[in-house]
């Protein structure tokens, strides 16, 4: 494993980072939290202009794989919106893989020029992680699929301009095997779109979709062949995507606070910010590994459950670290008079709960790695 950047790589680096720290505004901070949209379309339009979205879509061939990491690594250490833009070119990627010639025409595109998004519908209101429990049904009516079901937290469905959902074509199979993946546009009659606020300031939604009617046309991959669709979404998501570098502005924003009040003089201040800037390093490094994998021909399913695991759980220990640091400050919001590091430290306290569940939950995360790494019997049916 060579953790060395190639020059290529480090070029495109550095045309991320101008572009990132041209569009990433106080005003589009204000609006993202303000709408609790967390999108930057100007950003994702800059992007997209000087090919580096396409450069980094998975299976593309446009640039070097480790390039789909440093895109989402640098934006996210900027303190940038990086899920929106995320999950499109994730699922681009699955697109490339396993889609047709229609889905790769119209899509592809669509997300490369940074103007079209994607949601994903996975997980349902009793269900939560355990997607083979869905029960969001796709029944074969003629040449048309008619679905019924309802998902929840599909972030960005009222902007996106697809729904990637996952539905259960044959209840006769085993759980895993009876579901399957389809690609629908968001416009399509029977779609519903309810908005979910969440205490990490974002806004999610849930979906219902009402006899909604698709042709074979929106089947990705292969009928009953969803959960194969969904094994390639995660390993990418997991670990390579994003999401694991949250706790580096909240050090960055942190570290400005202790130093401008004198709370950098305490000897119990500097050692917190040393170890949350130690569980940054890791997590990169955990996140390199899995864009190697990648790189190298691999999908990286478990290494990114490892990666995933430790980049949440080390950002929602720095963030109770910070809040318990910072006292009653620490509780003030942002654009708060007196707030702690302009009121970063309680807003990352609301949100980092919030990433120990997207990209599945801590637990399915840790039995993932229990089972399949170090081989300990299966703890549940």
């Amino acid at each position: 494993m060579d953790f060395e950047l190639s020059p290529e790589v480090v070029a495109y680096r550095e045309r991320v980072r101008r572009i990132v720290a041209a569009h990433n505004t106080p005003e589009a901070i204000r609006v993202q939290h303000e709408t609790g949209t967390f999108n930057n379309p100007a950003l994702n339009r800059a992007l997209a202009a000087e090919g580096l979205i396409e450069r980094a879509v998975p299976g593309l061939g446009a640039g070097d794989p480790i390039e789909l990491w440093v895109l989402f690594n640098e934006i996210e250490k900027a303190g940038s919106p990086v899920d929106a833009l995320g999950v499109a070119v994730m699922i681009a990627g699955v697109v490339q893989h396993v889609g047709n010639d229609r889905q790769k025409a119209e899509l592809i595109p669509a997300v490369t020029s940074g103007e079209a998004l994607i949601c994903m519908g996975y997980s349902e209101p009793d269900v939560g992680s355990d997607l083979s429990a869905l029960t969001t049904r796709a029944v074969r009516d003629g040449d048309e699929w008619v679905i019924n079901g309802a998902k929840m937290w599909t972030t960005m469905a009222h902007e996106a301009r697809w729904v990637i959902l996952l539905a259960r074509t044959d209840p006769d199979l085993p759980r895993h095997k009876g579901l399957t993946m389809f690609l629908i546009p968001m416009d399509t009659p029977g779609i519903r779109v309810d908005p979910v606020h969440t205490m990490a300031t974002e806004r999610t939604n849930a979906t219902f979709y009402d006899d909604v009617r698709v042709g074979d046309d929106c089947v990705l991959g292969e009928v009953n062949g969803g959960w194969r669709v969904m094994s390639v979404a995660l390993s990418f998501e997991r670990g390579v995507m994003g999401g694991t570098n949250p706790g580096v502005p909240l050090l960055e924003h942190t570290a400005a606070w202790a130093r401008r009040s004198g709370r950098l003089a305490e000897p119990a201040v500097r050692e917190k910010l040393a170890r949350v800037a130690i569980d940054n390093h890791v997590a990169a490094l955990l996140t390199q590994r899995s864009a190697w994998i990648a790189a190298s021909g691999g999908l990286p399913g478990l290494e990114g459950s490892m990666t995933k695991l430790f980049a949440s759980e080390s950002y929602q220990k720095a963030s109770r670290w910070f809040q318990e640091m910072a006292g009653a400050e620490g509780l003030l919001q942002l654009e708060q008079p007196g707030a702690a590091a302009d009121g970063w430290i309680e807003y990352d306290a609301r949100h980092s709960p919030v990433t120990t569940i997207y990209g599945g939950t801590t637990e399915i995360n840790k039995n993932n790695i229990a089972e399949r790494h170090l081989g300990l019997p299966r703890a549940r049916r």
